[in-house]
Protein backbone atom coordinates (compact mmCIF):
# COMPACT_ATOMS: atom_id res chain seq x y z
CA UNK A 1 0.00 0.00 0.00
CA UNK A 2 1.23 3.46 -0.75
CA UNK A 3 1.01 6.45 1.60
CA UNK A 4 -0.22 9.87 0.62
CA UNK A 5 2.38 12.40 -0.31
CA UNK A 6 3.62 14.57 2.55
CA UNK A 7 3.57 18.24 1.80
CA UNK A 8 6.01 20.32 3.75
CA UNK A 9 4.99 23.82 4.69
CA UNK A 10 7.24 26.71 3.93
CA UNK A 11 8.83 25.07 0.97
CA UNK A 12 6.67 26.77 -1.58
CA UNK A 13 7.12 30.30 -2.75
CA UNK A 14 4.37 31.75 -0.51
CA UNK A 15 5.40 34.87 1.45
CA UNK A 16 5.94 34.42 5.22
CA UNK A 17 3.49 36.06 7.60
CA UNK A 18 4.89 38.71 9.94
CA UNK A 19 3.26 38.83 13.36
CA UNK A 20 2.00 42.43 13.86
CA UNK A 21 2.15 42.31 17.69
CA UNK A 22 5.18 43.61 19.52
CA UNK A 23 6.96 41.07 21.70
CA UNK A 24 5.90 41.01 25.36
CA UNK A 25 7.95 43.00 27.82
CA UNK A 26 8.36 41.68 31.32
CA UNK A 27 7.41 44.08 34.12
CA UNK A 28 10.16 45.62 36.17
CA UNK A 29 11.16 43.60 39.21
CA UNK A 30 10.51 46.54 41.55
CA UNK A 31 6.96 46.99 40.27
CA UNK A 32 6.22 43.30 40.77
CA UNK A 33 7.63 43.38 44.31
CA UNK A 34 5.58 46.49 45.19
CA UNK A 35 2.39 44.89 43.89
CA UNK A 36 3.12 41.70 45.78
CA UNK A 37 3.76 43.65 48.99
CA UNK A 38 0.40 45.40 48.61
CA UNK A 39 -1.37 42.10 48.06
CA UNK A 40 0.29 40.58 51.13
CA UNK A 41 -0.64 43.59 53.28
CA UNK A 42 -4.26 43.64 52.10
CA UNK A 43 -6.89 42.73 54.66
CA UNK A 44 -10.26 41.76 53.26
CA UNK A 45 -13.45 43.30 54.60
CA UNK A 46 -14.57 41.40 57.68
CA UNK A 47 -17.39 43.34 59.29
CA UNK A 48 -17.73 40.87 62.14
CA UNK A 49 -14.07 41.28 63.14
CA UNK A 50 -14.52 45.05 62.97
CA UNK A 51 -17.56 44.86 65.22
CA UNK A 52 -15.63 42.68 67.67
CA UNK A 53 -12.94 45.35 67.92
CA UNK A 54 -15.57 48.08 68.27
CA UNK A 55 -17.21 46.07 71.06
CA UNK A 56 -13.85 45.74 72.82
CA UNK A 57 -13.33 49.49 72.63
CA UNK A 58 -16.87 50.44 73.71
CA UNK A 59 -17.42 47.75 76.34
CA UNK A 60 -18.25 48.75 79.93
CA UNK A 61 -15.13 46.87 81.00
CA UNK A 62 -12.19 48.63 79.31
CA UNK A 63 -9.47 46.54 77.70
CA UNK A 64 -6.40 45.68 79.75
CA UNK A 65 -3.64 48.24 79.65
CA UNK A 66 -1.35 45.91 77.68
CA UNK A 67 -4.04 45.44 74.99
CA UNK A 68 -4.69 49.14 74.35
CA UNK A 69 -1.94 49.61 71.75
CA UNK A 70 -2.99 46.54 69.75
CA UNK A 71 -6.65 47.54 69.78
CA UNK A 72 -5.76 51.09 68.73
CA UNK A 73 -3.73 49.71 65.83
CA UNK A 74 -6.65 47.52 64.71
CA UNK A 75 -9.13 50.38 64.94
CA UNK A 76 -6.81 52.65 62.95
CA UNK A 77 -6.63 49.99 60.25
CA UNK A 78 -10.41 49.67 60.19
CA UNK A 79 -10.77 53.45 59.90
CA UNK A 80 -8.28 53.55 57.03
CA UNK A 81 -10.17 50.83 55.17
CA UNK A 82 -13.56 52.41 55.77
CA UNK A 83 -12.42 55.83 54.61
CA UNK A 84 -10.77 54.32 51.51
CA UNK A 85 -13.91 52.36 50.67
CA UNK A 86 -16.17 55.38 51.20
CA UNK A 87 -14.01 57.61 49.01
CA UNK A 88 -13.36 55.09 46.24
CA UNK A 89 -17.04 54.21 45.95
CA UNK A 90 -18.08 57.88 46.17
CA UNK A 91 -20.38 57.25 49.13
CA UNK A 92 -20.25 60.94 50.05
CA UNK A 93 -22.13 61.74 46.83
CA UNK A 94 -24.94 59.34 47.75
CA UNK A 95 -25.43 60.41 51.36
CA UNK A 96 -24.54 63.69 53.04
CA UNK A 97 -23.85 61.96 56.38
CA UNK A 98 -20.71 60.33 54.98
CA UNK A 99 -18.58 63.48 54.62
CA UNK A 100 -18.58 64.48 58.32
CA UNK A 101 -18.10 60.84 59.32
CA UNK A 102 -15.05 60.58 57.06
CA UNK A 103 -13.63 63.76 58.61
CA UNK A 104 -14.22 62.43 62.11
CA UNK A 105 -12.69 59.06 61.20
CA UNK A 106 -9.59 60.76 59.80
CA UNK A 107 -9.25 62.94 62.88
CA UNK A 108 -9.57 59.96 65.24
CA UNK A 109 -7.13 57.89 63.19
CA UNK A 110 -4.47 60.59 62.99
CA UNK A 111 -4.57 61.54 66.68
CA UNK A 112 -1.81 60.07 68.81
CA UNK A 113 -2.79 57.56 71.45
CA UNK A 114 -2.30 59.28 74.83
CA UNK A 115 0.13 57.69 77.26
CA UNK A 116 -2.30 58.06 80.15
CA UNK A 117 -4.50 54.93 80.44
CA UNK A 118 -7.87 56.68 81.06
CA UNK A 119 -7.23 59.12 78.21
CA UNK A 120 -6.17 56.24 75.96
CA UNK A 121 -9.46 54.46 76.72
CA UNK A 122 -11.37 57.64 75.76
CA UNK A 123 -9.42 57.80 72.52
CA UNK A 124 -10.20 54.12 71.79
CA UNK A 125 -13.89 54.83 72.37
CA UNK A 126 -13.79 57.76 69.93
CA UNK A 127 -12.18 55.52 67.31
CA UNK A 128 -14.67 52.74 68.08
CA UNK A 129 -17.63 55.09 67.59
CA UNK A 130 -16.12 56.42 64.37
CA UNK A 131 -15.76 52.88 62.98
CA UNK A 132 -19.25 51.92 64.13
CA UNK A 133 -21.05 54.95 62.73
CA UNK A 134 -19.25 55.00 59.38
CA UNK A 135 -19.77 51.25 58.97
CA UNK A 136 -23.48 51.63 59.79
CA UNK A 137 -23.98 54.36 57.19
CA UNK A 138 -21.99 52.53 54.49
CA UNK A 139 -24.05 49.38 55.09
CA UNK A 140 -27.29 51.38 55.09
CA UNK A 141 -26.58 53.00 51.70
CA UNK A 142 -25.40 49.72 50.20
CA UNK A 143 -21.71 50.51 49.88
CA UNK A 144 -20.71 47.59 52.13
CA UNK A 145 -22.26 44.23 52.87
CA UNK A 146 -23.90 43.91 56.25
CA UNK A 147 -21.77 41.92 58.72
CA UNK A 148 -22.99 38.34 59.00
CA UNK A 149 -23.57 38.66 62.75
CA UNK A 150 -26.15 41.42 62.13
CA UNK A 151 -28.02 39.64 59.34
CA UNK A 152 -31.53 38.57 60.16
CA UNK A 153 -32.00 34.80 60.24
CA UNK A 154 -34.02 33.43 57.39
CA UNK A 155 -37.66 33.36 58.27
CA UNK A 156 -39.08 29.91 58.27
CA UNK A 157 -42.50 29.27 56.90
CA UNK A 158 -44.75 27.85 59.51
CA UNK A 159 -46.00 24.42 58.67
CA UNK A 160 -49.75 24.43 58.39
Amino acid sequence: MTSPAVIRRGTDAAPRWDHPVAPARLPQQRAVEEALAKIRAWNPYDGDAWLDDVADALDDVPPAEDKVDDLALCLRGHLMQLVSIAISREADKRDERVTPLIARAREARESELPGDYPKAINHLRRMGWAVNELLDVLVEIGTLKQPDSLAQPATRKAAS
